[in-house]
């Protein structure tokens, strides 16, 4: 069977991967010239999948208010806020005020990261890819006395659907991670022992390149118009190229993993997908010292940035920002992530050598991914996995294969279902 996946970031090329392993001929779409371009470039580069959960957190409601008053806090709102950015939140408080909706929520997308985690390890074994990656595990601070005795919930939901993870004291915080001598509050941590790092970008472009060598076609810097469609069936893509050269591609089935610019895809043909493109940043630098530098990735939840070690270089990201697709790098934003790195790992880095990053994360309002079959028989989608794109690529991938050829998904996909924003 033929079929066109648009999309060429993690979640896209894994797709491609899964498909193509199957038997199947697949073409990529891509508007970059390469794979990875876009969200996947710049993350967090934290495979993180225990500590995966759903973006409406009625937890979070009251808390997120001060921090969009705050300098240095992590949730940001472009005034003034556009109608899509107030859709966006009063959809994020429905769902996060519908009772036991985010445990529900929160337990499927965990199911959802172990998975991904098995297929993750499967692939590194089939391919030896340069990525940077790594399995150490991720460490979620705790600054607050407060913080550490919530994170016990949380280790106990990590037992019980038996993900391993650690409540560790300060001291055993620093046995752990000897190069955090910084001053920042320390009051112990949760480890989440079997999580992993990697550079997505890199990743994804490793994983392109072996998927043509298994005969996928990427077709780069060429868009997709819009989707040919009838009442059951989508029978083509309508390209533009960047010579603005049309042509109508034809297949079997079409698998949109196009994560923030999905949802004007698939309107016209009655689906509506409210993914926002929730921005972040990140800040990509050499180490200068290698020994006083994370040993895999950190958490600071002082300031809600992850530092992440790739190799010889350090990546450290933070921030949730309601602007549209705005694409300016305010300093201040790049200001309070390197106040992080110092507070917790002082001359690790240059940090003036940083090469700095914006992106959009394709986040629905609820928080799960958009993962199944569409409005049309042969239309599936693979698409707004918010934050955890690239914790999440390799599981969803595996899922949606199964789903279009007609296996039983190892994950149950009733979080993930493409209607359920119209139901």
């Amino acid at each position: 069977m033929h079929i066109v996946v648009v999309g060429g970031g993690v979640v896209g090329v894994t797709t491609a991967w899964e498909l193509n392993r199957r038997g199947h001929q697949v073409t990529v779409i891509e508007r970059h010239d390469v794979a990875g371009n876009e969200t996947s470039k710049g993350n967090a580069a934290q495979r993180s999948y225990g500590v995966v959960y759903p973006w409406a957190d009625p937890s979070m409601v009251f808390k997120a208010l001060p921090w969009l008053f705050k300098q240095d806090g992590p949730l940001k709102l472009r005034m003034p806020p556009s109608v899509e950015a107030v859709k966006f939140m009063f959809a994020t408080l429905r769902y996060a005020w519908s009772p036991g909706l985010f445990g529900l929520n929160r337990r499927a997308m965990l199911r959802l990261g172990i998975h991904s985690r098995e297929r993750f390890l499967k692939l590194e074994q089939e391919l030896d890819l340069e990525f940077d990656g790594d399995h150490k595990g991720l460490l979620h601070l705790a600054s607050t006395p407060e913080a550490l005795e919530g994170y016990r919930d949380v280790h106990n939901l990590l037992t019980e659907l038996g993900i391993p993870s650690r409540l560790l004291s300060p001291e055993q915080v620093r046995e752990v991670e000897p190069g955090m001598v910084g001053g920042g509050p320390l009051y112990g941590a949760l480890s989440y022992d079997t999580d992993g790092t990697g550079d997505c970008h890199l990743f994804s472009r490793a994983l392109a390149n072996a998927c043509e060598e298994k005969g996928v076609e990427f077709r780069y810097n060429v868009e997709v118009d819009n989707l040919i469609a009838g009442e059951h069936r989508v029978d083509a893509v309508a390209l533009r190229n960047a010579d603005g050269e049309r042509e109508i591609l034809k297949a079997d089935a079409f698998v949109i993993s196009a994560g923030c610019w999905s949802p004007t895809l698939v309107r016209p043909i009655g689906l509506d997908l409210p993914i926002y493109p929730i921005k972040g940043y990140s800040i990509t630098v050499p180490l200068k010292n290698q020994e006083h530098a994370p040993f895999s990735t950190i958490h600071d939840d002082n300031y809600k940035v992850v530092s992440t070690r790739l190799g010889d270089r350090l990546r450290a990201t933070g921030f949730v920002e309601l602007a549209d697709f705005n694409r300016d790098i305010p300093e201040a934003r790049i200001a309070t992530i390197r106040k992080s790195v110092e507070s917790r790992y002082p001359g690790c880095a240059d940090l003036d050598a940083a090469e700095t990053w914006t992106g959009f994360r394709p986040m629905t309002p609820d928080g799960p991914a958009i993962i199944g079959q569409g409005p049309r028989e042969n239309l599936y989608l693979n698409t707004g996995h918010g934050t955890f794109g690239w914790t999440l690529s390799a599981g969803s991938a595996d899922v949606i294969a199964r789903v279009i050829d007609g296996e039983t998904s190892p994950v149950n996909l009733d979080a993930f279902r493409p209607g359920r924003f119209q139901e």
